[in-house]
Protein backbone atom coordinates (compact mmCIF):
# COMPACT_ATOMS: atom_id res chain seq x y z
CA UNK A 1 0.00 0.00 0.00
CA UNK A 2 1.37 3.29 -1.03
CA UNK A 3 1.92 6.43 1.77
CA UNK A 4 -1.08 8.31 -0.14
CA UNK A 5 -3.25 5.51 0.47
CA UNK A 6 -2.45 5.06 4.17
CA UNK A 7 -3.01 8.50 4.95
CA UNK A 8 -6.55 7.89 3.48
CA UNK A 9 -7.21 4.81 5.23
CA UNK A 10 -5.99 6.62 8.65
CA UNK A 11 -8.58 9.27 7.36
CA UNK A 12 -11.64 6.48 7.04
CA UNK A 13 -11.18 5.22 3.60
CA UNK A 14 -12.88 1.71 3.16
CA UNK A 15 -10.65 -0.09 1.02
CA UNK A 16 -11.10 -3.84 -0.46
CA UNK A 17 -8.41 -5.07 -3.26
CA UNK A 18 -10.75 -7.76 -5.00
CA UNK A 19 -9.23 -10.18 -8.42
CA UNK A 20 -9.18 -7.12 -10.37
CA UNK A 21 -7.51 -4.97 -7.91
CA UNK A 22 -10.47 -2.35 -7.69
CA UNK A 23 -10.38 -0.29 -4.23
CA UNK A 24 -13.42 0.26 -2.39
CA UNK A 25 -14.86 4.52 -2.43
CA UNK A 26 -13.41 6.70 -0.11
CA UNK A 27 -15.78 9.23 1.84
CA UNK A 28 -19.77 9.32 1.51
CA UNK A 29 -21.80 8.93 -1.73
CA UNK A 30 -22.13 12.42 -3.81
CA UNK A 31 -25.37 13.45 -5.07
CA UNK A 32 -25.30 15.90 -8.69
CA UNK A 33 -26.48 18.54 -6.95
CA UNK A 34 -22.73 17.71 -4.11
CA UNK A 35 -20.81 17.25 -7.47
CA UNK A 36 -22.10 20.57 -9.12
CA UNK A 37 -21.27 22.87 -6.13
CA UNK A 38 -17.55 21.83 -5.51
CA UNK A 39 -15.72 18.54 -4.74
CA UNK A 40 -12.42 17.10 -4.04
CA UNK A 41 -12.20 12.55 -4.44
CA UNK A 42 -8.91 10.80 -4.03
CA UNK A 43 -8.79 8.82 -7.22
CA UNK A 44 -7.26 5.69 -6.15
CA UNK A 45 -8.54 2.96 -8.79
CA UNK A 46 -6.87 4.63 -12.03
CA UNK A 47 -3.49 3.62 -12.88
CA UNK A 48 -0.78 4.62 -15.10
CA UNK A 49 1.52 3.24 -18.07
CA UNK A 50 4.62 4.94 -18.85
CA UNK A 51 6.21 4.70 -22.32
CA UNK A 52 9.30 5.98 -22.81
CA UNK A 53 12.07 5.46 -25.39
CA UNK A 54 12.54 7.64 -28.90
CA UNK A 55 9.94 5.09 -30.37
CA UNK A 56 7.73 5.56 -27.55
CA UNK A 57 5.13 8.08 -29.48
CA UNK A 58 5.72 6.62 -33.17
CA UNK A 59 4.58 3.05 -31.53
CA UNK A 60 1.67 4.10 -30.00
CA UNK A 61 0.48 5.65 -32.90
CA UNK A 62 0.28 2.84 -34.30
CA UNK A 63 -1.58 0.69 -31.95
CA UNK A 64 -4.27 3.99 -30.50
CA UNK A 65 -6.95 5.59 -32.41
CA UNK A 66 -5.89 9.18 -31.39
CA UNK A 67 -2.65 11.25 -33.05
CA UNK A 68 0.28 10.59 -30.17
CA UNK A 69 2.87 11.86 -32.35
CA UNK A 70 1.82 15.23 -32.81
CA UNK A 71 0.32 15.00 -28.72
CA UNK A 72 1.73 18.34 -27.71
CA UNK A 73 3.34 19.14 -24.00
CA UNK A 74 0.31 21.33 -23.26
CA UNK A 75 -2.65 19.22 -23.66
CA UNK A 76 -3.89 15.41 -23.14
CA UNK A 77 -5.41 13.62 -24.95
CA UNK A 78 -8.34 10.77 -25.06
CA UNK A 79 -7.67 7.50 -27.40
CA UNK A 80 -8.56 3.88 -27.55
CA UNK A 81 -7.27 0.90 -28.36
CA UNK A 82 -8.81 -1.97 -30.32
CA UNK A 83 -8.71 -5.33 -31.38
CA UNK A 84 -8.20 -6.44 -34.95
CA UNK A 85 -12.47 -5.70 -35.54
CA UNK A 86 -12.51 -2.46 -33.86
CA UNK A 87 -13.90 -3.36 -30.88
CA UNK A 88 -12.91 -1.30 -27.72
CA UNK A 89 -9.91 -3.44 -25.29
CA UNK A 90 -9.72 -0.11 -23.34
CA UNK A 91 -9.72 3.70 -23.25
CA UNK A 92 -7.21 5.88 -21.96
CA UNK A 93 -5.96 9.39 -20.92
CA UNK A 94 -2.83 10.52 -22.02
CA UNK A 95 -0.11 12.71 -22.51
CA UNK A 96 3.43 13.58 -22.95
CA UNK A 97 6.20 14.97 -20.15
CA UNK A 98 9.10 17.35 -20.48
CA UNK A 99 11.62 13.76 -21.28
CA UNK A 100 9.48 12.74 -24.16
CA UNK A 101 8.15 9.58 -22.01
CA UNK A 102 3.58 9.34 -22.68
CA UNK A 103 1.58 8.34 -20.15
CA UNK A 104 -1.78 6.48 -20.31
CA UNK A 105 -3.89 6.36 -17.41
CA UNK A 106 -6.84 3.28 -17.21
CA UNK A 107 -8.70 1.73 -14.93
CA UNK A 108 -6.52 -0.83 -12.80
CA UNK A 109 -8.64 -3.13 -13.23
CA UNK A 110 -7.56 -3.60 -16.73
CA UNK A 111 -4.23 -2.13 -16.78
CA UNK A 112 -1.76 -5.31 -16.12
CA UNK A 113 -3.16 -7.17 -19.18
CA UNK A 114 -3.56 -4.44 -20.96
CA UNK A 115 0.21 -3.21 -20.68
CA UNK A 116 1.44 -6.83 -21.28
CA UNK A 117 -0.46 -7.04 -24.46
CA UNK A 118 0.79 -3.65 -25.64
CA UNK A 119 4.32 -4.72 -24.67
CA UNK A 120 3.79 -7.48 -27.27
CA UNK A 121 3.61 -5.03 -30.03
CA UNK A 122 6.64 -2.96 -29.50
CA UNK A 123 9.02 -6.00 -31.50
CA UNK A 124 12.53 -3.65 -32.41
CA UNK A 125 10.90 -0.22 -31.36
CA UNK A 126 13.25 1.56 -29.09
CA UNK A 127 9.71 1.74 -26.15
CA UNK A 128 9.70 0.48 -22.83
CA UNK A 129 6.38 0.38 -20.98
CA UNK A 130 6.30 0.09 -17.20
CA UNK A 131 3.74 0.53 -14.45
CA UNK A 132 3.96 3.82 -12.68
CA UNK A 133 1.03 4.07 -10.94
CA UNK A 134 3.13 4.50 -7.53
CA UNK A 135 5.69 6.57 -8.78
CA UNK A 136 7.03 9.22 -6.38
CA UNK A 137 5.52 12.28 -8.85
CA UNK A 138 2.18 10.48 -9.16
CA UNK A 139 1.42 8.69 -6.12
CA UNK A 140 -1.71 10.62 -5.29
CA UNK A 141 -4.97 11.43 -7.71
CA UNK A 142 -7.58 13.95 -6.47
CA UNK A 143 -10.05 14.75 -9.10
CA UNK A 144 -11.94 18.32 -8.12
CA UNK A 145 -14.32 19.79 -9.78
CA UNK A 146 -17.84 21.94 -9.60
CA UNK A 147 -18.58 25.30 -8.98
CA UNK A 148 -15.87 26.05 -6.02
CA UNK A 149 -13.30 23.88 -7.99
CA UNK A 150 -11.36 26.02 -9.62
CA UNK A 151 -11.09 28.68 -6.65
CA UNK A 152 -9.93 26.08 -4.40
CA UNK A 153 -7.25 24.33 -7.14
CA UNK A 154 -5.88 27.62 -7.41
CA UNK A 155 -4.61 27.76 -3.82
CA UNK A 156 -1.85 25.53 -5.01
CA UNK A 157 -1.40 25.30 -8.88
CA UNK A 158 -1.83 29.51 -10.11
CA UNK A 159 -1.84 28.67 -14.10
CA UNK A 160 -4.62 26.26 -14.66
CA UNK A 161 -5.30 24.96 -17.78
CA UNK A 162 -8.26 27.21 -19.24
CA UNK A 163 -9.08 24.78 -21.86
CA UNK A 164 -10.49 21.35 -21.51
CA UNK A 165 -7.76 19.14 -22.36
CA UNK A 166 -5.54 21.34 -21.71
CA UNK A 167 -2.13 20.14 -19.22
CA UNK A 168 0.00 21.89 -16.58
CA UNK A 169 2.90 20.37 -14.57
CA UNK A 170 5.70 22.16 -12.46
CA UNK A 171 6.67 21.74 -9.23
CA UNK A 172 2.98 20.70 -7.77
CA UNK A 173 2.57 17.96 -9.93
CA UNK A 174 0.62 17.74 -13.10
CA UNK A 175 -3.31 18.82 -13.66
CA UNK A 176 -4.88 17.96 -16.52
CA UNK A 177 -8.54 19.94 -17.03
CA UNK A 178 -10.79 16.97 -18.12
CA UNK A 179 -14.27 17.43 -19.73
CA UNK A 180 -16.74 19.65 -17.72
CA UNK A 181 -19.46 18.74 -15.68
CA UNK A 182 -22.51 20.90 -14.66
CA UNK A 183 -21.29 23.79 -16.68
CA UNK A 184 -17.62 24.47 -14.44
CA UNK A 185 -14.25 23.03 -15.28
CA UNK A 186 -12.91 18.88 -13.83
CA UNK A 187 -9.52 18.64 -13.26
CA UNK A 188 -6.96 15.91 -12.28
CA UNK A 189 -4.06 16.76 -10.21
CA UNK A 190 -1.34 13.97 -10.04
CA UNK A 191 1.67 14.62 -7.44
CA UNK A 192 3.50 13.62 -5.07
CA UNK A 193 1.75 11.78 -1.91
CA UNK A 194 3.08 14.33 0.72
CA UNK A 195 1.97 17.45 -1.71
CA UNK A 196 -1.91 15.72 -2.18
CA UNK A 197 -1.95 14.98 1.97
CA UNK A 198 -1.32 18.48 2.42
CA UNK A 199 -3.50 19.79 0.09
CA UNK A 200 -6.41 17.72 0.92
CA UNK A 201 -6.33 18.65 4.25
CA UNK A 202 -7.44 22.11 2.76
CA UNK A 203 -9.39 21.25 -0.05
CA UNK A 204 -11.64 19.20 2.27
CA UNK A 205 -12.44 21.62 4.56
CA UNK A 206 -14.01 23.61 1.18
CA UNK A 207 -15.30 20.91 -0.63
CA UNK A 208 -17.63 17.86 -0.52
CA UNK A 209 -15.18 14.98 0.01
CA UNK A 210 -16.31 11.81 -2.37
CA UNK A 211 -14.02 8.82 -3.83
CA UNK A 212 -13.50 7.10 -7.04
CA UNK A 213 -17.24 6.66 -6.97
CA UNK A 214 -17.91 10.16 -7.10
CA UNK A 215 -15.15 11.07 -9.29
CA UNK A 216 -16.99 8.61 -12.01
CA UNK A 217 -20.10 10.11 -11.60
CA UNK A 218 -18.73 13.21 -12.21
CA UNK A 219 -17.21 11.83 -15.35
CA UNK A 220 -20.98 10.12 -15.94
CA UNK A 221 -22.03 13.74 -16.07
CA UNK A 222 -19.37 14.73 -18.36
CA UNK A 223 -20.78 12.18 -20.83
CA UNK A 224 -16.64 10.55 -20.82
CA UNK A 225 -16.77 6.83 -21.22
CA UNK A 226 -14.46 4.61 -19.91
CA UNK A 227 -13.85 0.93 -20.71
CA UNK A 228 -14.05 -1.50 -17.77
CA UNK A 229 -13.30 -5.55 -17.43
CA UNK A 230 -17.03 -6.07 -18.12
CA UNK A 231 -17.23 -3.75 -21.72
CA UNK A 232 -14.44 -4.86 -22.62
CA UNK A 233 -14.85 -5.84 -26.95
CA UNK A 234 -18.10 -4.32 -26.64
CA UNK A 235 -18.17 -1.33 -28.62
CA UNK A 236 -16.66 0.14 -31.56
CA UNK A 237 -15.41 3.96 -30.33
CA UNK A 238 -18.47 6.01 -32.21
CA UNK A 239 -20.99 3.93 -29.86
CA UNK A 240 -19.32 5.30 -26.99
CA UNK A 241 -19.22 8.90 -28.53
CA UNK A 242 -15.45 8.72 -28.27
CA UNK A 243 -14.80 10.63 -31.43
CA UNK A 244 -16.90 12.95 -30.52
CA UNK A 245 -14.76 13.72 -27.31
CA UNK A 246 -11.39 13.59 -30.10
CA UNK A 247 -10.56 10.65 -28.98
CA UNK A 248 -10.51 9.25 -33.08
CA UNK A 249 -8.20 10.54 -35.19
CA UNK A 250 -9.70 9.33 -38.82
CA UNK A 251 -6.81 11.25 -40.72
CA UNK A 252 -4.02 9.43 -38.85
CA UNK A 253 -2.41 6.04 -39.96
CA UNK A 254 -3.66 2.31 -39.22
CA UNK A 255 -3.71 0.99 -35.87
CA UNK A 256 -5.65 -2.19 -34.90
CA UNK A 257 -8.92 -2.22 -35.91
CA UNK A 258 -8.76 0.89 -38.00
CA UNK A 259 -10.30 0.10 -41.01
CA UNK A 260 -13.55 -0.87 -39.23
CA UNK A 261 -13.65 2.22 -37.25
CA UNK A 262 -13.26 4.15 -40.68
CA UNK A 263 -16.12 1.96 -41.67
CA UNK A 264 -18.42 2.20 -38.92
CA UNK A 265 -18.09 6.15 -39.32
CA UNK A 266 -19.18 6.10 -42.86
CA UNK A 267 -20.92 3.32 -44.22
CA UNK A 268 -22.70 1.69 -41.21
CA UNK A 269 -26.26 1.01 -40.93
CA UNK A 270 -27.01 0.73 -37.30
CA UNK A 271 -27.77 3.46 -35.46
CA UNK A 272 -25.88 3.50 -31.55
CA UNK A 273 -24.66 6.26 -29.17
CA UNK A 274 -24.37 6.21 -25.48
CA UNK A 275 -26.33 8.88 -23.54
CA UNK A 276 -26.71 9.46 -19.75
CA UNK A 277 -29.88 8.48 -17.80
CA UNK A 278 -30.76 7.69 -14.23
CA UNK A 279 -32.15 4.65 -12.97
CA UNK A 280 -33.36 3.75 -9.14
CA UNK A 281 -31.56 0.89 -8.68
CA UNK A 282 -28.11 1.71 -6.80
CA UNK A 283 -26.73 -1.38 -7.59
CA UNK A 284 -26.56 -1.00 -11.62
CA UNK A 285 -23.27 -2.13 -13.15
CA UNK A 286 -21.38 -1.93 -16.27
CA UNK A 287 -22.27 -4.30 -18.53
CA UNK A 288 -25.86 -4.56 -17.34
CA UNK A 289 -27.86 -4.95 -20.67
CA UNK A 290 -30.48 -2.84 -21.22
CA UNK A 291 -34.00 -3.54 -22.79
CA UNK A 292 -37.37 -1.71 -23.97
CA UNK A 293 -40.94 -3.01 -23.34
CA UNK A 294 -41.74 -2.86 -27.25
CA UNK A 295 -39.22 -5.46 -27.66
CA UNK A 296 -38.48 -7.71 -24.55
CA UNK A 297 -36.96 -10.62 -26.12
CA UNK A 298 -33.59 -8.61 -27.50
CA UNK A 299 -31.35 -6.26 -25.79
CA UNK A 300 -31.69 -2.65 -27.39
CA UNK A 301 -28.00 -1.46 -25.27
CA UNK A 302 -25.61 -1.74 -22.52
CA UNK A 303 -24.15 0.05 -19.21
CA UNK A 304 -20.94 1.65 -20.06
CA UNK A 305 -20.49 3.26 -16.26
CA UNK A 306 -22.76 3.30 -13.88
CA UNK A 307 -22.29 5.47 -10.08
CA UNK A 308 -24.38 5.73 -6.79
CA UNK A 309 -26.36 8.95 -7.42
CA UNK A 310 -26.77 9.47 -3.92
CA UNK A 311 -30.75 9.75 -4.20
CA UNK A 312 -31.04 5.57 -3.76
CA UNK A 313 -30.28 4.94 -7.00
CA UNK A 314 -27.29 5.54 -10.19
CA UNK A 315 -26.79 7.38 -12.87
CA UNK A 316 -25.53 5.67 -16.14
CA UNK A 317 -23.64 5.79 -19.50
CA UNK A 318 -25.99 3.70 -21.50
CA UNK A 319 -25.51 2.35 -25.45
CA UNK A 320 -28.63 1.83 -27.13
CA UNK A 321 -30.13 2.26 -30.44
CA UNK A 322 -30.90 6.15 -30.98
CA UNK A 323 -34.43 4.63 -31.57
CA UNK A 324 -34.61 3.68 -28.18
CA UNK A 325 -34.34 6.92 -26.53
CA UNK A 326 -38.15 7.64 -27.00
CA UNK A 327 -39.09 4.58 -25.99
CA UNK A 328 -39.42 2.17 -22.21
CA UNK A 329 -36.25 1.43 -21.47
CA UNK A 330 -35.54 -0.84 -18.70
CA UNK A 331 -32.46 -2.67 -16.84
CA UNK A 332 -31.63 -6.08 -16.47
CA UNK A 333 -35.00 -7.18 -18.42
CA UNK A 334 -38.14 -5.36 -19.59
CA UNK A 335 -39.69 -5.81 -16.12
CA UNK A 336 -36.83 -3.93 -14.79
CA UNK A 337 -36.08 -0.62 -13.35
CA UNK A 338 -37.09 1.93 -16.09
CA UNK A 339 -34.04 4.47 -17.15
CA UNK A 340 -34.66 8.00 -16.97
CA UNK A 341 -32.61 9.47 -20.07
CA UNK A 342 -31.39 12.89 -18.99
CA UNK A 343 -30.19 16.11 -21.44
CA UNK A 344 -26.17 15.24 -22.58
CA UNK A 345 -23.47 17.52 -22.17
CA UNK A 346 -22.62 17.63 -26.00
CA UNK A 347 -24.86 16.97 -29.24
CA UNK A 348 -25.43 13.50 -30.01
CA UNK A 349 -25.51 13.39 -34.35
CA UNK A 350 -26.69 9.90 -35.61
CA UNK A 351 -24.57 7.56 -36.97
CA UNK A 352 -25.54 4.43 -39.06
CA UNK A 353 -23.30 2.20 -36.95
Amino acid sequence: MSNWTEHLTSHGARFHMDEATAIEDFGRTLTAADLAAGFVAPVTDLGLIAVAGEDAAAFLHNQLTNDVEHLGMGEARLAGYCTPKGRLQATFLMWRDASGTIWLQLPRSIQAPLQKRLTMFVLRAKAKLRDATNEDNVAAVLGIGGAAGEAALRAFVAELPNATYGKVEGAFGTVIRVQDAFGAPRYLWLTSADTAQAAFALLSQQLAVGGNAAWRLSSIHAGVPQVTPATQEQFVPQMINLELLGGVNFKKGCYPGQEIVARSQYLGKLKRRTSLASVENAATRAGDEVFTTADPDQPCGMVVNAAPNGLGGADVLVETKLGALNEDVRLGSSAGAQLRFLPMPYALDALDL
